[in-house]
């Protein structure tokens, strides 16, 4: 994570130009369609970049504010005000800033250490602000990344890839009223690891339900972006069978690296899919966890949320101390296990 400070700037920022702006709606200078929609399309494109840009340089007010007044007023404001910027980026048009906005307005109950953790959270948004002010000046993949944490529309680019998708995880979070289910998938083809997203809003479950364990065969298309995962499912072949496959892991180390090596190409990447093979789960004291080597050696926390779900328990239950292959999330708070193996043959334990 970023230790830098938040810096306030009064740079002033040129309007976006028709291309960038319509490739955050998710259309661009090839876009099909008769002349006057594809016009209409662009100015609706060039309006929403507009009042993306407005909202984003709001933001930075209020970062610079907070630096200016000390961290500290940020505790006794409460969430209250980080509420409020949260819906002027909702009518800013990027719902993705909206989301990191709220987060930051539960950081000062986190508990001790707060402060610390707020000021990386402001460094991160400050960064995605200036991604985005100065998105015209950035390589293309970075700058579909921007788009992307803004919450802009994008579509799928490229021919799909036909492969075997191993269905590796699926979980489902909220906020308000809309559910979005995650699923990881790994290609035992292309050794590909990839997200597919779907959504419900109104309190209505996703429709996509793909069975942990599974394996499919279907085309995938990968979304714009540098480190981008998330894929769209295209054609699917015969319903998903059940597989005695499993993705290729690695030891707690190289997991780290790797989470280190997405940070590069997507600086705003809370965690990146690993598989760990061999560990076991282990008790580190105060009620924590990790998982560690069965050699003796490295070992990864276990996130402190992930440590007070079940999940966890099926885990040290599914292990019983012998080395066990976990997929998960791995990120600068710990590692979320998401699914589980035993060492020899056996089924899929799901952990979320």
């Amino acid at each position: 994570m970023s230790d830098a400070g938040v810096r306030r700037t009064t740079d002033q920022v040129p309007a976006p130009v028709s291309d960038v702006a319509a490739r955050a709606a998710g259309g661009g200078p090839c876009a099909a369609g008769p002349p006057s929609d594809t016009g209409a399309a662009r100015r609706r494109a060039e309006q929403r970049a507009a009042r993306v840009t407005a909202g984003v340089t709001e933001l930075e007010r209020r970062l610079a504010d907070l630096l200016r007044g000390g961290l500290a007023a940020a505790e006794e404001e409460g969430y209250g005000p980080w509420e409020e910027t949260a819906a002027r980026m909702v009518d800013a048009q990027a719902p993705g800033l909206a989301a990191r906005v709220r987060e930051l307005g539960a950081v000062t109950a986190s508990g001790p250490g707060w402060p610390a953790r707020l000021l990386e959270e402001c460094a991160l948004l400050h960064l995605l602000d200036r991604g985005w002010l100065r998105h015209e000046d950035l390589p293309e993949a970075l700058a579909a990344t921007v788009r992307s944490r803004l919450g802009l529309p994008s579509s799928p680019v490229g021919p799909p890839v036909r492969d075997r998708w191993l269905v590796l995880a699926r979980y489902d979070t909220y906020e308000g009223r809309l559910t979005t289910r995650r699923i990881w998938l790994y290609g035992t083809e292309s050794g590909r690891t990839a997200l597919v997203l779907s959504y419900g809003g109104g309190g209505r479950v996703p429709e996509l339900s793909l069975p942990v364990g599974r394996e499919l065969d279907a085309e995938a298309m990968a979304y714009p972006g540098a480190g981008q995962l998330r894929v769209a499912l295209g054609e699917r072949f015969p319903d998903p069978v059940p597989s005695a496959a499993r993705p290729p892991g690695c030891g707690p180390a190289e997991a780290a690296a790797r989470y280190g090596e997405a940070l590069r190409d997507d600086p705003w990447q809370e965690t990146y899919p690993v598989t760990l093979c061999r560990v076991v789960p282990v008790p580190a004291g105060e009620g924590s966890w990790q998982l560690a080597e069965a050699e003796g050696g490295l070992a990864l926390p276990v996130r402190t949320s992930a440590g007070s779900r079940s999940g966890l328990w099926r885990l040290v239950a599914l292990s019983g101390g012998a080395p066990v292959t976990v997929f998960g999330e791995c990120g600068h708070r710990g590692f979320t296990p998401l699914t589980a193996w035993p060492e020899g043959p056996g089924e899929a334990v799901t952990l979320c």
